[in-house]
């Protein structure tokens, strides 16, 4: 017979602290972090995976350059990251119990290369119709800090109106379109969001965000993902698609997209390219 879980009532409080400190912050601030995830050896052999599976990597994943967009769709240890009850812990104290992966994205920047992200907000490109019905969770699977290049924040940012952005297409800025607010951060606090190996943040779709070169000698890797609760719809195309983590999905606003059974299957390439599509659609209208 298993033995029940006892938690101890001064663990007990450490949570309840943590995730009212988590609410606090996301709440005024637009962010929180860091949160610890990953053990070492979970850190590692969750790399070690990406790296194998990144020699196989082909042009039927389109969207790879220096980001590979929804790879929980087509590996399976990318789904468990995606499910992983530590993120989901703190994902549903925002946005109540039933979530929904909405999408994901591994973001690399090669050691001395010139990749960046310019200042933008989520929220401006994601046809959401609900401001505070998502999440973004930012895994680290490696050390990230800003000689490498780490998420850089402007505290509150998401309180404020949403900026104007303008296409600025270069050859080394990571986004789709090189979409770029319009602001100056000159005389505004920057937060820069070092995280060690298996730690997370967490940031809301509205906050102002960029991340900056990667000048050190080590590869910096993080695991976006896009968490919205069941009750967000898509406003800008009729069929968009999420993959259902946590609780129940009562409202039915997204096709539901099915784990993969093996990695880079055919059935998930599939999938795979029809989520491209039909959010590249919302991205560029």
């Amino acid at each position: 017979m298993t033995e029940p879980l006892i938690v101890k009532k001064s663990e007990a409080r450490e949570n309840d602290t943590k995730e009212s400190d988590l609410q606090k912050s996301y709440s005024e601030q637009g962010y929180a972090f860091p949160f610890d995830i990953l053990s070492a050896e979970e850190t590692a052999h969750f790399s070690a995976q990406l790296a194998q599976l990144e020699t196989q990597i082909d042009d039927k994943t389109a969207g790879y350059k220096q980001q590979l967009n929804y790879p929980h769709v087509i590996f399976k240890f990318a789904n468990q990251l995606v499910r992983h009850p530590k993120i989901l812990q703190h994902v549903t104290q925002l946005l109540g119990p039933d979530v929904l992966v909405w999408g994901a994205t591994f973001f690399i920047k090669e050691p001395h290369t010139e990749n960046y992200v310019s200042w933008h907000q989520d929220l401006k490109y994601w046809g959401l119709n609900n401001d505070d019905g998502q999440v973004s969770a930012w895994l680290a699977l490696g050390e990230v800090n800003q000689e490498n290049g780490c998420m850089q924040f402007i505290p509150g940012s998401h309180k404020g109106p949403m900026l104007e952005h303008i296409d600025t297409p270069v050859e080394n800025n990571v986004l789709s379109r090189g979409q770029e607010a319009q602001f100056s951060s000159a005389d505004k606090e920057v937060m820069h969001v070092e995280l060690a190996p298996g730690q997370v943040s967490f940031h809301h779709g509205k906050l102002l965000h960029s991340s900056a070169p990667n000048r050190s000698n080590q590869r910096r890797i993080g695991l976006a993902i896009n968490y919205i609760s069941t009750s967000t719809k898509q406003n800008l195309v009729e069929q968009d698609f999420a993959m259902l983590v946590a609780g129940e999905d009562n409202y039915h606003h997204f096709t539901h997209v099915p784990a993969p059974q093996q990695d880079l299957s055919d059935d998930a390439i599939t999938w795979h390219q029809r989520i491209i599509n039909a959010q590249s659609k919302v991205i560029y209208k």
